[in-house]
């Protein structure tokens, strides 16, 4: 760390009364040290960072901090205020003040080195001597770890300290034979300081209270993910994070606490408190779908670990799940649009040119045109989020380049899956390159989009864009072609698909198949949506029916989970039956499957169609022949009812009562 800090970059007595002030006076020291090449420049970037969170931390700690393109190597200022400095801390103002600056394409050495002191600022030892040093040397050799402070007790604190290892050692001993096991998720916008910040604060609260704990740092360099069998063996989870957990469906079916990051650092044992409490509650969290794919593959920063059929499906479930909202936001635009004006509304003109506000027709040709717009992008952001899946974000701009070209050859839906798996592999290949450390800052955000955008251009103009074009003209036609008991049979296996894990990856695959027949609608991929959803409502109406008609095979916890089955159900949350499945699968899935095979096959025979990719019941008015398709979703729902009553029932010996209650109600989502 000898590199990121020196003497003159040191201001023991920091006259700065905001935290601008404090800002500018220390980027101003880096500007001189050669380490800062453009000061307002990087000063608007601090502020940025700023803006998105306050950067302060109790116990006087001020850590304004910001990657910038203005900063030519990684480095860190301090300085210490006589009065104190607002920085948003709930406990006053910061008298040590930390500016850490990080090149744009900061490389992972360095971004480990300033996470390392993030984690020392939560020791007491180390803040205490920072705020008594009068030397400027000696404070930058101690922030660089190279001086260790002086941190002898007097005597009353040593008894304290005794005190507090003996309560430790009894905490341990208690909870030897079966500790409580959490692993959590720290992140900040940047992923420099208070990622790790949290990360060390969390870790320290668990020692005290005899808490197993592990932590995934999901930072600026990277992040290494927690072992699947870790997250299996934990009884809770904690997220402290201001930017979206990556892969959440990794932690499905624990109790969570989701928090922001500051909590992390001010509040740890009130978090693991709290994570202790769900889980005696039996507390356990929906996890969204964020196409994160299944909890067993996942490995380094750059994907998933595990067989190559795990990998790719992780990859392209990241690509679909970004794909989504464009889908229902274009998708429900566009149904809102025929329902008012009629399909002939496609072919209006352009609302820029001709819109008069008291015509339906104008309101109608509006919503047509939005949601056309939302759904130009859905190829592009399939291709981008598979790359960005693969290879993080310098995979982005070759991922869109490739789904843009791949709308403009034809090739639909399969030309931007190719599109994405090739730039995440161009960008993976070229991150293998090595270079020399002088250009290691321009390498994501120059060479590797630029090297990898002509990969995947000239591959996807010379190479593979046509033949895919015609593959997916050639499902086009089969699709729209379907009749009879081909599109029946495509029912039936899209409805099993569906019901088999409610949530699993079959269960994703078969949703995947419909929302990327979305993205460029025609008759036979509407049919398709509508199968696929109808399918995935059946097996929670099922167990909602089965628990009111049959009270007596089930306990008081599924009685009671059976009435949010009804609403899940509604809902198109497949998920909702998870807790039936798992108390009884041998008789919950198969009679679930058969009901999702009949509705889906219902479905399809009557010719069914959606476009939105969610919303159950509640946007059955945009489904063509919604009354029909109500009845496909009755009648798997009643065949479902009735074989698991029966599968019960059969299980039951004369004289037995109802099942044993089981404690407290317990919702569960994948």
């Amino acid at each position: 760390m000898s590199e990121l800090i020196t003497a003159e970059l040191v201001d023991l007595d920091l006259s700065a009364e905001t935290k601008s002030e404090a800002a500018r006076s220390l980027a101003e020291r880096m500007v001189s040290a050669g380490r800062v090449t453009d000061l307002d420049g990087f000063l608007a970037d601090v502020a940025a960072r700023e803006a998105q969170m306050p950067t302060g931390l109790d116990g006087g700690i001020g850590i304004p901090h910001c990657r910038s393109e203005h900063v030519a190597a990684p480095t860190l200022a301090f300085g210490r205020s006589r009065r104190g400095i607002d920085f948003g801390a709930a406990d006053g103002p910061a008298d040590l003040v930390f500016l850490i600056a990080a090149p744009a394409g900061a490389d992972d050495d360095h971004l480990t080195i300033l996470s390392s002191l993030a984690r020392r600022l939560m020791d007491p030892g180390f803040t205490d001597a920072l705020r008594a040093e009068a030397d400027p040397a000696v404070a930058a050799a101690l922030v660089r770890g190279e001086e260790a402070p002086a941190t002898a007790p007097e005597p009353a604190e040593a008894a304290e300290a005794a005190e507090a290892a003996t309560e430790k050692t009894a905490t341990a001993e208690r909870t030897a034979a079966k500790p409580f096991r959490i692993v959590a998720v720290t992140s900040c916008p940047t992923g420099i300081a208070h990622t790790y910040m949290a990360a060390e604060s969390l870790e320290a609260a668990a020692r005290a209270q005899g808490v197993v704990l592990d932590v995934e740092t999901q930072g600026s360099a990277g992040f290494e993910r927690l072992d699947p069998a870790v997250i299996a063996a934990a009884d809770a989870v904690i997220w402290a994070h201001d930017v979206d957990v990556r892969e959440k469906g990794r932690f499905g079916g624990k109790p969570v606490v989701d928090t922001g990051v500051k909590a992390g650092i001010n509040r740890p044992a009130e978090l693991i408190a709290e994570a202790r409490a769900k889980a005696e509650r039996g507390e356990i969290s929906g996890i969204a779908e964020d196409g994160a794919g299944p909890a067993e593959g996942t490995g380094g920063p750059s994907g998933p670990s595990g067989h190559f059929g795990v990998r790719l499906r992780t990859y392209l479930m990241s690509g679909v799940s970004y794909m989504v909202p464009f889908v229902a936001a274009g998708g429900l635009l566009i149904a809102l649009s025929f329902a008012i004006g009629g399909y002939e509304i496609a072919g209006a003109k352009s609302v820029a040119d001709h819109f008069v506000w008291g015509e339906s027709a104008s309101w109608a040709a509006l919503l047509n045109q939005i949601g056309t717009a939302a759904f130009g992008f859905l190829v592009p952001v399939l291709a981008g989020y598979i790359a960005y899946g693969m290879a993080d974000r310098p995979a982005l701009v070759p991922g869109f380049v490739g789904g843009a070209i791949a709308l403009t050859i034809d090739a639909g839906f399969l030309g931007g899956l190719v599109a994405g798996l090739l730039a995440g592999a161009a960008v993976m290949a070229i991150q293998r390159v090595k270079v020399h450390p002088t250009l290691r800052g321009i390498m994501p955000v120059l060479v590797i989009p630029l090297l990898a955008s002509i990969a995947v251009g000239f591959l996807m103009f010379i190479v593979v864009g046509k033949p895919i074009a015609s593959l997916q003209n050639a499902l086009t036609d089969w699709l729209n072609g379907l009749s009879g008991s081909n599109a029946v049979i495509l029912g039936v296996v899209l409805g099993l698909m569906m019901c088999f894990d409610m949530g699993g990856p079959l269960n994703k695959v078969a949703y995947a198949f419909a929302v990327g027949g979305l993205a460029d609608p025609t008759p036979g991929s509407l049919k398709v949506m509508a199968a696929v959803m109808a399918a995935g409502m059946v097996p929670p109406l099922a167990m909602a029916l089965a628990t009111t008609l049959r009270r007596s095979l089930f306990t008081r916890t599924e009685r009671e989970n059976g009435r949010a089955a009804w609403v899940l159900g509604a809902s198109f949350i497949t998920e909702g039956a998870i807790p039936f499945a798992a108390a009884d699968p041998l008789r919950v899935i198969p009679s679930v499957m058969a009901g999702g095979a009949v509705t889906g096959a219902l479905s399809m025979a009557f010719g069914c169609t959606l476009r939105a990719p969610h919303g159950g019941v509640f946007v059955v008015p945009l489904i063509g022949e919604p009354f029909l398709y109500l009845l496909a979703i009755a009648v798997g729902t009643a065949v479902s009812t009735a074989l698991v009553v029966v599968l019960k029932g059969m299980r039951r010996t004369p004289g037995s009562g109802a099942p044993a209650d089981d404690g407290p109600a317990v919702a569960v989502a994948a």
